[in-house]
């Protein structure tokens, strides 16, 4: 094992620590770490962005296969600038506007507590925001 793979992988190992403080989580065969908060499904990545910087990376999926109506992109962009943590992703497809949450962040030296924390805050931004769009549902 090189020692890039090394880094991220022990960089997995602490997110996975932190995040089962929380929820049941998954490990992919690629290694990413899956779990979902309330509705909304999550995926935690793990890279080596430059020497000696190495970031997790955040992916929630909001709310997929919502009407490609201007009043709902409008909707997601403007409750998405609110967000603290994360950046709002709209993609349009066959079946709709899909909307994610990513958060790509330096997370080596955070020890589980902290790195749990900085988690659940950006998957509850997501859960919220889930809650926003979609009235009926509860985060």
């Amino acid at each position: 094992m090189n020692s890039e793979a090394a880094r991220t992988g022990a960089l997995l190992t602490r997110a996975r620590e932190a995040l089962e403080l929380y929820h049941e989580v998954f490990v992919d065969d690629d290694g990413a770490l899956t779990f979902r908060h309330a509705d909304v499904p999550c995926a935690v990545q793990a890279m080596e962005l430059a020497e000696g910087l190495n970031v997790l990376s955040l992916t929630c999926v909001v709310a997929w296969d919502l009407p490609d109506e201007p009043i709902v992109v409008a909707s997601a962009a403007e409750r998405g600038g609110q967000a603290l943590f994360g950046t709002i992703g709209i993609v349009h497809t066959d079946q709709g506007l899909d909307v994610t949450l990513r958060y790509t962040f330096p997370a080596e030296g955070l020890d589980p507590s902290a790195l749990g924390t900085l988690l659940m805050l950006v998957v509850s931004g997501a859960s919220q925001l889930r809650a926003d769009l979609l009235p009926n549902t509860h985060p």
